[in-house]
């Protein structure tokens, strides 16, 4: 949740996925053709669920986001964000994502730019038209403000000692200057001066120190293009662990200084899990990995590209048992493979993200504590009309609540995303199964994907249409029959009255990403 030189980074040989995401948004790029002298608007890039969210016209290709922290977690931090794209179409003007800070200037190709603000967009007109094809380099000077917004989610957290970042699903653009949608992965650099009391970290690996005076500057890059909603940089008294992981992995855990001997048992498991996981999918797709341990309630747990969040409390509360902990560590383990490497392409897709760390989730719990699978599956089937009903099916979920941007992340794309891949197995079988899994993170590794991507991929696999089959899954308003299991009932939806229609949201509904709300721990 983007080169020390910044020099220009080479544009990338393929970007298939992006491309077909972008054919299919066609009409919205054409709205970037608008002439200069038209009203400033918000754009957007089409996505059913965020319509406003990303732009048409540009490819970035790299963030370089420099940040001063004042010492502080209530006062504004002091922001270069240095973008360099492509652009796919002759832009007159084009629009950037950002809503939670001042704008000081803005640089395009080394030229003074105007801009003005439209909804969350900066609206930026350089002095000469870009033509189709080529490359920018834009610099904006601004002020990031880590206070949190009235009826947004997202953004800067406020932990007791300093700030993390947590911008699913479309807040990245509260924090900085973006592309804010995931279809736009580019490469990141993150520069973080703070006071010397004080650690900063940020997703990939460190490029550098430097300590002038009473701060220091923190250099990290990314070595695999990152969606703008996984990035991650933490600032306060913290200490960073370090581990080997498979292979040599480097692994590190950023934790609260003061609390680092208790939670080292919970940190030394990473390593085993990150095997478990390439026993299923395949190799780890990224250059480190580690758990980010904020003092701070959220409500959930993300997974940031190569660093974690997760709420220290997750591991200090003893209500929640040793097994449960570690699949939920496991769960979002799992998305480093399904969501951050392999990125949805719309926010309708969330569901591969979901899905796939809930099936790995449930399936190390099974194997690790004895807890069965199938038991878990039933229990899902019995609500999945309810969640359909309340939600959306798993691959058309119902847009987000106003003010509750990550309302999205209801059990329907959980869940219920994890009952259709056990639907899946059921029908395929498990060796077929197990072959798709891998070759969907190979295939669509460092790129976007979608669901109609993962049904043609399930076809090939199984050597037989499955479209039929996956599409009464993933978008059908009734849970269709289970193979295997005929006995299996989901329970009718309750009357819009019986579930306080239009209320508050229920259980599931709550604006919490990992599947620790919607069950008890025990």
């Amino acid at each position: 949740m983007l080169l020390t030189s910044r020099v220009r980074p080479l544009r990338p040989s393929t970007r298939s996925s992006r491309r077909r995401a972008a054919a299919l948004l066609a009409s919205a790029v054409t709205v970037c053709l608008v002439a200069a002298s038209a009203p400033a608007a918000p754009l957007g890039v089409g996505d059913r669920i965020f319509p406003y969210l990303g732009n048409p016209g540009y490819d970035v290709a790299s963030y370089d986001l420099s940040l001063t922290y004042p010492g502080t977690n209530d006062k504004p931090l002091k922001a270069i964000t240095t973008i360099d794209a492509w652009t796919t179409a002759s832009l007159g003007r084009f629009n950037l994502d950002f809503a939670h800070g001042k704008v000081d200037s803005i640089e395009v190709d080394g030229r003074p730019a105007s801009f003005t603000s439209a909804g969350d967009d900066l609206v930026v007109t350089p002095r000469m038209r870009l033509p189709q094809g080529s490359w920018m380099r834009i610099v904006v000077r601004h002020t990031s403000d880590p206070r949190p917004v009235k009826d947004r989610d997202g953004g800067w957290v406020q932990t007791s000692d300093g700030l993390a970042m947590a911008n699913q699903a479309d807040a990245a653009h509260l924090v900085f200057p973006c592309n804010d949608h995931p279809s736009d992965k580019a490469m990141f650099t993150f520069r973080i001066t703070a006071p010397n009391k004080d650690t900063a970290v940020a997703n990939g690996l460190p490029a550098g120190v430097e300590k002038v005076g009473g701060s220091t500057t923190w250099t990290y890059r990314t070595q695999h293009p990152m969606a703008t909603e996984l990035a991650q940089v933490s600032i306060g008294r913290s200490t960073v662990l370090h581990r080997d992981g498979p292979h040599g992995l480097p692994v590190r855990d950023v934790v609260p200084a003061h609390d680092k001997k208790a939670l080292e048992p919970w940190l030394a498991k990473t390593p085993d899990q990150i095997s478990w996981m390439e026993s299923k999918v395949g190799a780890y797709p990224f250059e480190t990995y580690g758990l980010l341990m904020a003092q701070a309630t959220t409500g959930f747990e993300l997974e940031t590209q190569t660093l974690s969040l997760f709420e220290k409390e997750l591991f200090t509360e003893p209500a929640y048992p040793k097994w449960y902990v570690e699949s939920i560590m496991v769960h979002e383990l799992s998305h480093q493979w399904f969501g951050d490497s392999v990125s949805p392409a719309s926010w309708s897709d969330v569901w591969l993200n979901e899905g796939h760390a809930t099936w790995y989730e449930s399936l190390y719990a099974e194997e690790k504590a004895k807890k069965p699978m199938v038991d878990r599956m039933k229990a899902a089937y019995t609500a999945s009309d309810g969640w359909r009903a309340s939600g959306g099916p798993p691959a058309a979920p119902k847009p987000p609540k106003p003010g509750q941007k990550i309302s999205i992340f209801r059990p329907n794309i959980y869940d219920g995303a994890a009952l259709a891949l056990y639907a899946l197995r059921q029908e395929i079988g498990r060796e077929f199964f197990e072959r798709l899994e891998r070759l969907w993170v190979r295939a669509h590794r460092d790129g976007t994907a979608t669901t109609a991507d993962f049904v043609r991929l399930a076809s090939a696999v199984a050597g037989r249409d499955l479209s039929g089959f996956l599409k009464a899954w993933l978008y059908d308003a009734k849970t269709p029959p289970m193979p295997g299991h005929p006995d299996w009932k989901s329970t009718p939806p309750p009357s819009k009255k019986a579930r306080g229609w239009p209320g508050k949201p229920g259980v599931g509904e709550a604006d919490r990403r990992t599947p620790r709300v919607r069950r008890a721990a025990g």
